[in-house]
């Protein structure tokens, strides 16, 4: 890869990881647009560890809350607010672990196609314009019972598909089930935790298997500037949506998904 390849991809993992516009998309469609070449399993794990480590700086004082009450709640069986959500985030991860081994040879093959992306792109696009409109609440991520995590986590698992948006359709759970944009888009950014670590051991052990090697410089350099990109745009994120909500995601999504209609059906 030379360099200008390095700090496109590394860029447009970091910032779509966290938007609801699927980052997996972006990542397939690029070298499709551009005629570059595949970058490669190693520098997928690369990018996913830069975004990685920008949701848990992050989200740090959350996390170390979190694991605190997590561990006191294994030991006297007590559940706080942060206990809660700690095993919130492991049981929805469940439904998305298992749906991966189950269909993962059909979606890294028939549905990688930038047709099923743009199909993907508009149709939970268009959910999450209408979750945002007419089912947004006020509801805070400590509000949450165990009914609504599980139907975020089951929500979750349609990410899978090419063009869905892990944040995206996670997102459009929570708004649909009354909790606020932040908090929606909060818990979709702590869901994203034990995902990308499950995403980066899969991508690893398929790496150790290929033997392929391994560019150091490019490596590094995916590593931080996914990282750096990751951790910005979760702030501005945030921000973003408190004052003007999701309806731009929305138009791009469609826009985006209409483009790939166009240009290869």
């Amino acid at each position: 890869m030379d360099w200008l390849q390095i700090v496109v991809l590394a860029i447009v993992q970091g910032v779509t990881e966290f938007l609801p516009v699927s980052s997996s998309a972006h990542l397939i469609l690029v070298p499709v647009l551009t005629d570059w070449d595949d970058q490669g399993l190693a520098f997928d794990v690369a990018l996913h560890l830069g975004s990685l480590a920008a949701v848990l700086i992050y989200f740090r004082h959350d996390i170390f809350n979190m694991t605190g009450s997590w561990v006191r709640s294994v030991t006297t069986r007590q559940l706080d607010a942060d206990a809660r959500l700690a095993w919130g985030v492991i049981l929805a991860t469940i439904p998305v672990g298992l749906a991966a081994l189950l269909f993962r040879d059909v979606i890294e093959t028939v549905l990688r196609s930038p047709v099923w992306i743009s199909m993907g792109l508009i149709i939970f696009g268009l959910l999450l314009g209408w979750a945002d409109w007419r089912h947004r609440g006020a509801r805070e991520v400590q509000g949450m019972n165990w009914k609504d995590i599980m139907l975020i986590g089951l929500a979750q698992a349609l990410a899978l598909f090419p063009g869905v948006s892990r944040s995206g359709v996670t997102m459009t759970a929570a708004l649909m089930l009354g909790l606020s944009r932040e908090a929606s888009a909060r818990f979709s950014f702590l869901l994203s935790i034990p995902v990308i670590v499950l995403a980066c051991a899969l991508e690893s052990y398929g790496l150790a298997r290929a033997e392929e090697a391994v560019d150091w410089g490019a490596m590094i350099a995916g590593v931080v500037l996914s990282g750096i990109s990751a951790y910005l745009c979760i702030h501005y994120f945030l921000v973003f949506i408190k004052r003007i909500g999701m309806q731009p995601f929305v138009i791009y999504r469609i826009i985006l998904g209409i483009a790939l209609l166009w240009i290869f059906y």
